[in-house]
C-alpha cells in the first residue's frame, strides 16, 4: 500500500489543476478537476487509495482542495456556490515560473493580514488542520451504520429518486449484488442492479468489473454506490466500450443526493442583510 510520502505536497498540486483546468475548457466540477488531474498526473490506483487521516478524504483529494484554496488566493481560480471552479484570466495566462513566486505572495499577505504567528518550519497546510464539512460529517455517521443499515439506506434513497419494487437482496453467493429496483423512464421501464459499498478508501477496476460480471446473464443496467471514492481506472472501466455501462455514485454525490431528499440532513437557511450608507439621503438635507 502506497503511502502520504507518495503524494507530492500541496504546492506541487498548482500547475497541474490550472493545466486540468485549461484541458477543460477553463471551469469544472471538483469530481472533474481531480479526476483530471489524475489522469494527466499518472497516479496509480494504488496512490488514489491514500486516504487522508481516517478518511473519508483521499490525500490526493485533500491537497488538491488546499491547490484549489491557494489558486483562488493567488488570483487564478475562482468558484461558484455550486461547486464550479473556474480559472480567471490570470489563471488563463500564467506561467508556470510564475507559480511559486505567486505563492510566496500569497502566503506573505495572508500573514500579514492576520498577524505574525510562530510557525513550525517544516508546517504546512496540512499541518495545520483542513475544517471538517458537513459531507465528511455525513459520512462518518453513514460509516457507523451496519452493513445492512447502508443496503436499506440505499434502498430508501433509490425510493425517494423515483425508483420501484426495490428490493435489498444482498446475500452470500450472490456475486456482491445487494438489490435491484426498477426505474421507469417515460414509458420504459427496466430493472437495475445495485451494489452498496461502505468502507472509505477507494473503489477500483476490479472491483467494478466483478459486479458487471455478477449481473451477466441478469441485467444491463447496474449502479454501485459508495461512501468512498471511484479510482479513474473505476470510472473508465464503468463506460468501457463493448460492456455494459454502469453508473457511479461516490461518498461526495451520496452526500448531495441525501441533501436533496433531505435523508439525515436537515438544511437552514439564514438571512444576511447586506447594509450600506446612502449617500444621498444626507446630500438632500433629510
Amino acid at each position: 500500500m502506497a503511502d502520504e510520502a507518495q503524494i507530492p505536497p500541496y504546492q506541487d498540486f498548482l500547475w497541474p489543476a490550472v493545466v486540468a483546468l485549461r484541458t477543460l475548457g477553463g471551469s469544472a466540477s471538483i469530481d472533474e478537476l481531480l479526476e483530471q488531474v489524475i489522469v494527466q498526473q499518472r497516479y496509480s490506483e494504488e496512490q488514489q487509495a491514500v486516504l487522508h487521516g481516517d478518511g473519508p478524504r483521499t490525500e490526493i483529494g485533500y491537497r488538491l482542495a488546499w491547490a484549489r484554496t491557494y489558486l483562488k488566493g493567488m488570483g487564478l481560480a475562482e468558484n461558484s456556490q455550486r461547486g464550479v471552479w473556474s480559472l480567471t484570466e490570470a489563471g488563463l495566462n500564467v506561467e508556470p515560473e510564475q507559480i511559486e513566486p505567486l505563492r510566496q505572495k500569497y502566503i506573505a499577505a495572508s500573514r500579514s493580514k492576520n498577524g505574525a504567528r510562530p510557525r513550525r518550519k517544516d508546517s504546512t497546510p496540512e499541518s495545520e488542520g483542513f475544517d471538517e464539512s458537513w459531507e465528511d460529517q455525513l459520512l462518518g455517521r453513514i460509516m457507523r451504520l451496519s452493513p445492512a443499515s447502508f443496503e436499506r439506506l440505499a434502498q430508501r434513497l433509490l425510493r425517494e429518486a423515483g425508483f420501484t419494487n426495490t428490493q435489498v437482496t444482498g446475500r452470500s453467493g450472490d456475486g456482491g449484488i445487494d438489490g435491484l429496483g426498477v426505474y421507469r423512464l417515460s414509458l420504459v421501464s427496466f430493472p437495475i442492479f445495485f451494489q452498496c459499498k461502505r468502507y472509505v478508501g477507494s473503489v477500483g477496476a476490479g472491483d467494478v468489473r466483478d459486479f458487471r460480471g455478477a449481473m451477466a446473464g441478469r441485467g444491463d443496467k447496474g449502479l454501485v454506490i459508495t461512501t468512498g471514492t471511484f479510482t479513474a481506472e473505476a470510472k473508465k472501466e464503468a463506460t468501457r466500450d463493448g460492456a455494459p455501462p454502469l453508473d457511479l455514485i461516490d461518498g461526495s454525490t451520496l452526500c448531495t443526493l441525501m441533501k436533496e431528499y433531505g435523508l439525515g440532513v436537515i438544511v437552514t437557511t439564514r438571512a444576511v442583510e447586506d447594509v450600506s450608507i446612502d449617500e444621498e439621503f444626507f446630500e438632500t438635507g433629510f
